[in-house]
């Protein structure tokens, strides 16, 4: 089962990506998460990603692509993953069709979280993340037992540059020019299913649980 996470930045389909991977037993792939271990280590390519991150701009089509289709050819990706954040373009999913057809393949679902930008704004700024193990919180959803201070090391929390208001807006107006138009390339081919995701994420999950069956 190969399946696509599509939605706005913040729309909540990182969290579903993750409980589709545990209940079905597959690999849960977020170039996101990529990227950041990798600005975390300090390699090149995460440097050189994180210029673009910090700014609210896409990552480059050949830095996220040499990385995907290395990882959906390991092992444990045979019986098939959940790809969140990737492909974020056009040419992207092009590409990945064109790598998975030569390969016999094909994604299954593309998986649609569809919330407004005013929702998605107002749950971004309330997020805080620890400056050192990166454990996150949302001051009302998620609060920390104590206000600023990271429950798990005693860290200060911040809010991070890519979810401040104005670089959402930023991103989301990326989002709506070049990623947007995924919606349309998989409804065309009969592979796009749409969710609600302004309702709580249980829902949200049971309502993908129902499409997957």
């Amino acid at each position: 089962m190969k399946i696509i996470m599509l939605g706005a930045p913040g729309a909540g389909k990182g969290t579903q990506a993750k409980m589709i991977a545990d209940k079905y037993s597959i690999p849960h792939i977020s170039t996101g998460d990529i990227f950041r271990a990798n600005i975390k280590n300090g390699t090149e390519l995460g440097m050189e990603a994180k210029k673009y991150m910090d700014q609210g701009q896409l990552v480059p089509d050949e830095l996220t692509v040499r990385i995907l289709l290395d990882r959906v050819a390991k092992d444990d990706c045979k019986n098939g993953y959940v790809l969140d954040g990737f492909p974020r373009t056009i040419p992207q999913a092009e590409v990945l069709d064109s790598e998975l057809t030569k390969l016999g393949d094909k994604i299954d679902f593309a998986i649609n979280v569809d919330v407004p930008d005013e929702n998605i704004v107002n749950r971004m700024s309330g997020r805080r993340a620890c400056v050192t193990c990166g454990a996150t919180y949302h001051i009302v959803h998620i609060p920390p037992k104590n206000a600023g201070v990271c429950d798990k090391c005693g860290s200060e929390l911040i809010l991070r540059d890519d979810d401040k208001p104005e670089t959402v807006l930023k991103r989301l107006s990326v989002y709506h020019e070049q990623t947007q138009p995924l919606i349309e390339f998989y409804d065309k081919k009969g592979v796009l299913k749409n969710v609600d995701g302004t309702v709580d994420s249980a829902e949200v999950f049971d309502q993908i649980t129902g499409i997957l069956g």
